[in-house]
């Protein structure tokens, strides 16, 4: 697609087209260049279980995967990761629509309270599993730490990972 003019301040263009695997599925998309992958997502593409909740990467509400690894989507431009394998909490269930296990562990250790918090705990979580670093409680709560729960459900959070973990 070609480039549209540029804005007159920025000297950028005001879309640029991308392409992003989202869930499994691959998406050409045409995003402004200041556009978050947390606004994509929740904005553009209507997946709004990654939360906005500090817009400053101190909350880690908007935790995603990222090729497999566990990032901020708020402090990410999304025309930066042209061409990544982005994983959701949508995207976190088996395609038969059974639970993740940490999610299933999630349900069971009642580690949601209000739930606001749970996404991104989740996606970071399965992340943190991925990484293979942690290997007790302690090491999961160093872990977990971007990840702030108010309603203090942090005990329950990592008694599921911990049970996931074994």
């Amino acid at each position: 697609m070609p480039e549209r003019d540029a804005g007159p301040a920025t000297g950028l263009p005001d879309r640029m087209p991308i392409s992003l695997t989202i869930n499994g599925e691959v998406r050409q998309l045409d995003v402004a260049p200041w556009t978050s992958l947390l606004d994509l997502l929740r904005l553009e593409l209507g997946l709004t279980g990654t939360k906005k909740g500090c817009d400053h990467g101190q909350c880690g509400a908007c935790t995603i995967l990222l090729d497999g690894r566990r990032i901020n989507a708020c402090l990410t431009l999304a025309v930066m990761k042209d061409g990544a394998r982005i994983t959701t909490v949508e995207g976190l269930a088996a395609a038969d629509g059974g639970l993740h296990p940490l999610q299933a562990a999630f349900v069971e250790h009642d580690a949601f309270q209000c739930g606001y918090c749970t996404p991104g705990q989740l996606c970071s979580a399965v992340g943190l599993l991925a990484e293979g670093r942690a290997r007790s409680a302690e090491e999961i709560r160093e872990h977990m730490s971007g990840n702030l729960c108010r309603c203090g459900a942090y005990p329950n959070i990592v008694a599921a990972i911990e049970q996931v973990m074994q």
